[in-house]
């Protein structure tokens, strides 16, 4: 019991942690610089050389972490070593520490690109916050606490393995194939003011994900086979078709990503 109890107090911790680097996020990337917190374009602006190297390495430390802690052979190797119902929350708990150190050390780049006024920066701040609302509600659309690990400490307080979910397709994943990486592209690049900096996180970050979407469905196509297929031929994978059918539930892309 003891045990059992310590791995749902470790979801719990992760999960806390995972709402403050998320918080943050909105903060840093969104420029709100009011609560005291570090955003991409705060701080002392270093050599240009300096910044991209650090920022690049930053990147590319979460990129890692996050795809390969998310590979199937890694799952087992790790599950192997610590409790399965604590691998999700251990994913993301490093998760969380990476971006926590990332907008630690981030080097600002605060040369600006674009800055817009009136109208259209109501709209394009309007849309950033959009691509937070998708990002947030599509977790909850498949199993946010399953998402984040909270589930499986649950049901290993029961002594029991979380069931799997059902295949479905709820709602804007009827749409497109990752709803959550299309909130994040569009917060990324949504802005009245763009500078290099930003451009920089922007265009890297959305380099991570069309290539760490390509990893991903590579292996939901090894586990799901022609459903998926199916699926795939049907949904678009970041891009609703404004024309044309749509996908039907059949296929909950997101909710299989859960470790």
């Amino acid at each position: 019991m003891f045990a059992r109890l310590l791995i749902l107090f470790y979801a719990v911790a992760s999960y806390g942690i995972s709402l403050v680097s998320f918080a943050w996020a909105l903060a840093f990337v969104g420029n709100y610089d009011q609560f005291g917190a570090k955003t991409i374009d705060s701080g002392a602006a270093g050599s240009l050389a300096e910044a991209v190297i650090v920022d690049g390495l930053l990147l590319a430390l979460f990129a890692l972490q996050h795809s390969v802690m998310a590979r199937p052979a890694f799952k087992r190797w790790w599950t192997s070593l610590i409790p399965a119902a604590a691998e999700r929350s251990t994913y993301v708990l490093l998760s969380s520490l990476a971006l926590l150190l990332l907008f630690w050390q981030w080097r600002p780049i605060p040369m600006p690109l674009w800055h817009v006024e009136g109208l259209a920066a109501t709209l394009l701040t309007g849309l950033h916050g959009l691509g937070w609302l998708i990002v947030l509600s599509s977790t909850y659309m498949i199993d946010h606490f399953e998402l984040f690990g909270l589930r499986q400490g649950l049901f290993a307080l029961r002594g029991a393995e979380a069931p799997a979910h059902p295949f479905k397709t709820p709602l804007l994943y009827r749409l497109v194939r990752h709803p959550i990486m299309l909130g994040f592209l569009i917060a990324f690049w949504a802005t009245p003011e763009m500078s290099v900096g930003h451009l920089l996180f922007a265009a890297l970050s959305s380099g991570y994900i069309l290539i760490g979407l390509q990893l991903e469905e590579r292996d939901l196509v090894a586990v799901f086979g022609e459903t998926y297929e199916r699926y795939r031929q049907r949904v678009p994978m970041l891009l609703p078709r404004l024309i044309g059918r749509r996908g039907t539930s059949t296929a909950d892309v997101e909710a299989q990503r859960i470790r």
